[in-house]
């Protein structure tokens, strides 16, 4: 710290003063006019210039000077000057030393946080192409945060509790607005589920489990959090408390996805695998063969659909009546996109996709359901998109049909990821000829056989 020792003594000699207020909840233009302020601006502009740290500076009459509000609320300074006024015991060096830190030290990447609702192992961390999945310990959360200090003196505190040990998927983001947003609904680009597909596809590929996201943060460590606890979902457990009473406690609500410890390396191996042949078919998105750029524009339009239909999924018993029969549509998409031919017309493609799911199927059994499970899921769709409404299913049949249509697109393209990379033509035609020839065994059969991976992913077909 000796380097910027002024800086430091600039914020101390700040605190003696703020921290003289009254304990009523300061504003900020009520801190900047302390004694000593003007000192601390200067001292930022000399330790930490422009040129380094843009994101510290605003332009006032023409001119870049470090931004207070930045200063104050972003690092925390004014919490803890509010804090201090209060009578909460806070180390001011502690204080100074953070806020240093936070001025002097690199410019964070920003990055996009999506909190999943499963349940991981603790120290999970899987690379999943530019995302990574992990779960943090509350020293770790806490020291994305700045001012990581003042944390356990504020109600912030049980924000985090909430989140220590949850699955977050994070993925660098650098032209994001290091700001304070809302998150969810951000009309700058599609859904979260939509711009992150890459990232979740393979974990939904391994289990059959629903796993959505509930929330996105932005994240720029040491510099911002945007953690709002009405942006986590929660749920109350009733324990039997030290003397037998019932005691209420609010936890993160997860879902029915459960990694446990012993199948995490499985896990890792499974991702790091459909990773891989993701990224090979995407990367002809940016080449100049016709088939490459149409095969990684049809993998990320099913992704994209099924995720859309997943995302509105909260349990198989809790699709929204009036988002049945979208929800199926949007399966039908994902199932289309990937099996259709540029050679199908007329009548002919709705056999066809049906011929092509089952064909990528090993017994008769599991073909003969999977036929079924698409014609059906045709008939409906025809139905819905003339404005009419299925008359010879109750709702939870429907429900019951649904779900069988998840589980399906889910195969569908877990065995069109292991086939189509290490195939130069469409795999359409491959499927086709596959029904009967009997190269079935070398080009389909084996394949899938040899990609299933130990141990098997939770509620599975049995045909690998």
């Amino acid at each position: 710290m000796s380097k910027h020792l002024s800086l430091r003594e600039a914020v101390l000699s700040w605190l003696d003063y703020a921290g003289g207020l009254s304990p009523t909840p300061q504003s900020i233009g009520v801190l900047m006019l302390q004694p000593h302020w003007e000192d601390v601006v200067r001292e930022v502009a000399a330790a930490a210039p422009r040129e380094e740290h843009p994101d510290l500076y605003t332009k006032t009459d023409g001119d870049w000077v470090p931004n207070s509000r930045t200063l104050l609320e972003a690092s925390g300074l004014g919490t803890a000057a509010r804090l201090i006024a209060q009578g909460v015991p806070v180390s001011v060096s502690e204080v100074a030393d953070s806020f240093v830190t936070f001025c002097t030290g690199p410019a964070p990447v920003p990055e996009r946080w999506l909190l999943l609702n499963g349940t991981f192992p603790q120290g999970t961390r899987i690379p999943l192409g530019r995302h990574t999945l992990q779960t943090f310990t509350a020293d770790e959360l806490n020291q994305t945060i700045p001012m990581p200090a003042l944390n356990v003196l504020q109600r912030r505190s049980h924000d985090l509790d909430l989140i220590t040990g949850a699955p977050f998927l994070h993925v660098p983001d650098p032209g994001r607005p290091v700001t304070r947003r809302p998150t969810w609904f951000d009309f700058t680009g599609p859904r979260a589920e939509a711009q992150h597909w890459q990232g979740l596809l393979p974990l939904m590929l391994w289990d059959s489990e629903l796993l959505r996201v509930d929330s996105v943060f932005t994240v720029a460590r040491g510099r911002l959090f945007d953690l709002n606890p009405r942006d986590v979902p929660t749920t109350i457990q009733v324990y039997e408390g030290q003397y037998g009473e019932e005691e209420e406690v609010e936890v993160r609500d997860t879902g029915a996805f459960h990694v446990p410890a012993e199948h995490l390396p499985a896990l890792a191996d499974f991702c790091t695998a459909i990773s891989a042949k993701i990224d090979a078919v995407m990367a002809g998105a940016t080449g100049e063969q016709r088939i490459l750029n149409r095969r990684a524009r049809r993998l990320e339009r099913a992704a994209r659909h099924f995720l859309a239909a997943y995302q509105r999924t909260y349990n198989d018993d809790g699709v929204w009546k009036v988002e049945a029969d979208e929800l199926r549509l949007d399966y039908v998409i994902a199932l289309e996109a990937l099996l259709i031919s540029p050679n199908d017309t007329g009548g002919r493609i709705t056999a066809n996709i049906v011929s092509r799911a089952a064909a990528l199927f090993l017994t008769r059994d599991h073909q003969e359901e999977a036929k079924g499970i698409v014609r059906r899921a045709y008939k409906a769709r025809s139905v819905y998109v003339h404005g009419d409404v299925i008359k010879d299913q109750t709702e939870e049949e429907k429900l019951k049909e649904l779900r069988k249509l998840r589980l399906l697109t889910l195969q569908v393209i877990l065995r069109w990821l292991v086939l189509t990379p290490s195939d130069t033509e469409d795999l359409a035609p491959l499927l086709d000829a596959a029904v009967q020839s009997p190269g079935r065994e070398s080009h389909i059969c084996q394949p899938l056989r040899a990609f299933s991976p130990p141990p098997p992913p939770h509620n599975r077909p049995a045909d690998t």
